[in-house]
């Protein structure tokens, strides 16, 4: 294959079997773009761009998931018992407008997110802090503008305050959330955006921003402005006005490349600098090939685990919909010897050498290690014939053991690792009982994310990467009966529920940590979930690439695929 001839439509042209320029970085990915609209950003195919074209007021401080340190803001206080945050901004900040950044335009951008919260948005959790609800006006008519505009505004000194109805520990890493970018107020009211007054708020309240003014043509503070995008290439260039000085990559250029092996191939031969792989198989593919660089071992801020539905509302995921041998009854993973009995037929080890090529490792909660309040005490489970071959016995009062099941369980078509995870429950669910039938069926992603969603799938492998590096990102999502994905679960205990939200309305770590030991604990007695071994993550990157490092990889940095920001790299 030739190498491609490109032009940046930047005064650059590389000629055929020419190196990409020094200043210049090319990025291939498999994703598209869903939207350059900060409000509308909850997925990594677009908050590559976003977190590069936008700020936020705070940022990770290197490589930590636990410190935090200023970036758009220069300094904030606590005040009225932590429920009033004061923030001092950083002055001689321009957007790419040419607009200097004012206080104005950060109460405007918090203030849209909270007008707008739409329903496939992240602000949900920006609601929940500042207005007490994770519903828009639509949905929660206690949702008021004096509520709104009480919630956040500028004082008289320039600083920006918010105002919580109640202590929330999350808070300040909430506002390191890609999504919680500044916007320039004026240039987006004059592209026919909402204009931040309170005689237009009712008309935006939902509404879905994918694509709208602000994302065609955004306009931010970060290192990079946006030249033109299509469906394939997404073209930047540095930002000469960039208050934190001129970064050593000068240009970036995104290609959508759906094809994995086409990526690799340039890879391999310096046509991109980087490049989404795919899963750790790949490497085989990759090691020892001149001009790459693999850096392994990296941290994993996701979670993965096997859903067992307690409510199954889908009749066609039922088959008999009765304990006859021929289908399940809706409540099946009601009982929880069901659930122990499949967490124990789960072969943790398999999975780590099948899947992980042996690097990973079994958790004790659905929670990265690397955060706050995960605790190698709490108990787990292991691949255990007999303990899985006991609990059968006892589910249904020993009606399942005796007439047998048939269960279909589904995964994300196209994903091999989570394929290869059903398998091997398969397998071992089998092997304890000749009546027991498990059937696997890929299914397209969306459609499986909408029917879970409504509670229709029996069992299905999902996964979480956190929102914001504080423990109840991952708690409140997978334990609580009103978490994210409590309707793809069903599953309600009291004396969790009851300490997911103490542990939400304390900022005394200590006791955070004590009370998710506690949810940890109860889960393996509850077992709600088969909770999947944990991968090491990796990176492949071209040798003349500067910046990439286990020293500087922040797993919450992560759309780029360095684990930093394009400012932050170089070439040789």
């Amino acid at each position: 294959m030739k190498k491609a001839i490109w032009t940046l439509t930047l005064g650059i042209t590389c000629a055929a079997l020419a190196a990409v320029p020094k200043d210049t970085l090319v990025v291939q990915t498999s994703s598209d773009i869903p939207t350059l609209d900060p409000v509308m950003t909850y997925d990594t195919g677009s908050g590559q761009y976003v977190e590069n074209i936008y700020e936020t007021l705070v940022a990770y401080k290197g490589n930590s998931v636990r410190e935090l340190e200023p970036l758009l803001a220069t300094k904030w206080t606590q005040a009225n018992g932590g429920r009033t945050w004061t923030f001092d901004l950083r002055k001689g900040v321009k957007f790419h407008s040419g607009n200097a950044m004012s206080c104005d335009d950060a109460e405007y951008s918090f203030r849209r997110a909270l007008v707008v919260n739409n329903s496939d948005s992240w602000t949900w959790f920006l609601s929940e802090s500042l207005l007490g609800t994770a519903s828009n006006a639509n949905d929660d008519k206690s949702v008021t503008w004096a509520k709104i505009s009480s919630a956040v505004s500028c004082n008289a000194q320039g600083q920006l305050v918010f105002k919580l109805p109640q202590v929330d520990p999350a808070f300040l890493a909430k506002l390191a959330f890609v999504g919680a970018s500044i916007v320039d107020k004026d240039y987006a009211a004059k592209i026919g955006e909402w204009d931040g007054k309170e005689a237009s708020w009712k008309t935006w309240v939902g509404k879905d921003l994918n694509d709208s003014a602000l994302s065609k043509a955004p306009s931010g503070t970060g290192a990079y402005q946006l030249v033109r995008r299509d469906s394939n290439t997404t073209l930047l260039r540095a930002f000469n006005g960039y208050w934190g000085g001129r970064p050593a990559i000068q240009n970036v250029v995104v290609q959508r490349v759906p094809e994995q092996a086409t990526r690799l191939e340039a890879l391999k031969r310096g046509d991109a600098d980087l490049v989404d792989t795919g899963p750790r198989p790949v490497l085989e593919q990759l090691r020892n090939v001149a001009g790459l660089n693999i850096i392994d071992d990296l941290g994993n801020n996701s979670s993965t685990v096997i859903f067992m539905n307690e409510k199954i509302s889908d009749p066609k995921s039922l088959g008999s919909g009765k304990l006859d041998g021929k289908g399940i009854p809706a409540n099946f993973f009601a009982d929880v010897n069901v659930r122990r009995a499949f967490s124990y037929a789960f072969d943790y080890d398999r999975y780590i050498k099948d899947v992980l090529q042996g690097k990973g490792r079994q958790r004790t909660m659905a929670l990265p290690e690397s955060f706050p309040g995960y605790s190698e005490d709490v108990r787990k489970y292991t691949y255990d014939p007999r303990q899985a071959t006991a609990s059968f016995k006892k589910a249904f009062g020993g009606q399942v053991w005796k007439n047998g099941f048939v269960l279909t369980a589904r995964y994300r078509a196209g994903n091999t690792a989570q394929q290869t995870a059903m398998e091997i429950l398969k397998r071992s669910v089998e092997a304890l009982n000749p009546k027991f039938k498990v059937n696997i069926e890929g299914k397209q992603w969306s459609e499986m994310l909408n029917d879970s969603k409504s509670g229709k799938e029996a069992m299905i492998v999902l996964a979480w990467l956190p929102d914001y590096a504080d423990p109840d990102n991952f708690i409140n999502t997978f334990y609580s009966s009103n978490g994210y994905y409590s309707p793809r679960l069903n599953y309600a205990d009291k004396n969790v529920d009851a300490w997911v939200q103490q542990a939400r309305s304390t900022t005394d770590q200590a006791k955070r940590d004590r009370l998710y030991a506690l949810i940890g604990n109860r889960a393996f007695d509850t077992a709600p979930f088969i909770l999947q071994p944990a991968g090491v993550g990796f990176i492949v990157i071209r040798d003349d690439l500067v910046g990439v490092s286990r020293a500087t990889y922040n797993p919450m940095i992560n759309f780029g695929y360095t684990g930093t920001l394009w400012r932050q790299l170089s070439k040789k």
